[in-house]
């Protein structure tokens, strides 16, 4: 269990959990981003959205992240595309996880009375005015325990990136390995630091829950 303080082993290891913290952190806000907006895509008056944002969420969350990977990190440059690994982690994880976000963020929606919704056209607001102001700050209450479940498991689902050269946790325990370190002991440090990231995540939303809910 010591090998966390032997030869330098700490400073790799730091280094592993800030680029998961990193990676999980700009995927999340990338994915919320882009999952609202197809989420509005998906509750649209106009049909191309909606075609657009439900083919989006069909592909998206029925393909192998690690074929999106590979997609993105290969792909992407044979059309010209470079940019750095951890760039192309993000674009996965983010394109990925945005999926799914929209379809929790659509359950809500559909979760507030159809009333509010024609209520505020009533009174001249726009189906953007109405979706912001009215719809989503009613819906977000009730998909927070959902959403927490997504972003979760987000950083566990970025220890994809370290096969395809991202200096994270995955990475970090793949050269101990090949150190010669037990493999029981990385494992554990490994496990310890995702059961860390896993921790924050669940107690950001379990305060954003009990924030919200004494605003109700």
């Amino acid at each position: 269990m010591g090998i966390l303080f032997e030869d330098g082993n700490f400073a790799l290891f730091r280094d592993g959990f800030l680029q998961t913290v990193e990676l999980s952190v700009l995927s999340a806000v990338f994915a919320m981003l882009l999952g609202t907006l197809l989420a509005a895509f998906r509750v649209s008056p106009v049909p191309a959205l909606r075609a657009f944002g439900t083919t989006w969420v069909t592909i998206f969350r029925n393909t192998p992240l690690t074929l999106l990977f590979f997609a993105v990190e290969f792909g992407l440059p044979a059309l010209g595309v470079h940019l750095g690994h951890l760039t192309f982690a993000v674009l996965a994880l983010s394109t990925y996880t945005s999926s799914f976000v929209c379809e929790v963020l659509r359950s809500g929606i559909n979760t507030v009375p159809l009333g509010q919704a024609e209520a505020a056209r009533s009174l001249g607001m726009t189906f953007g005015q109405t979706l912001r102001l009215v719809v989503l700050p009613q819906a977000g209450r009730t998909v927070l325990p959902p959403l927490s479940s997504v972003f979760i498991a987000l950083p566990r689902n970025s220890a994809i990136a370290g096969a395809f050269s991202v200096n994270e946790l995955f990475h970090v325990q793949q050269t101990l390995s090949e150190l010669g370190y037990s493999i029981f002991a990385i494992f554990f440090w490994v496990a310890l630091a995702y059961l860390a990231i896993s921790a924050a995540v669940n107690l950001l939303f379990r305060t954003l829950e009990n924030v919200l809910a004494v605003a109700r």
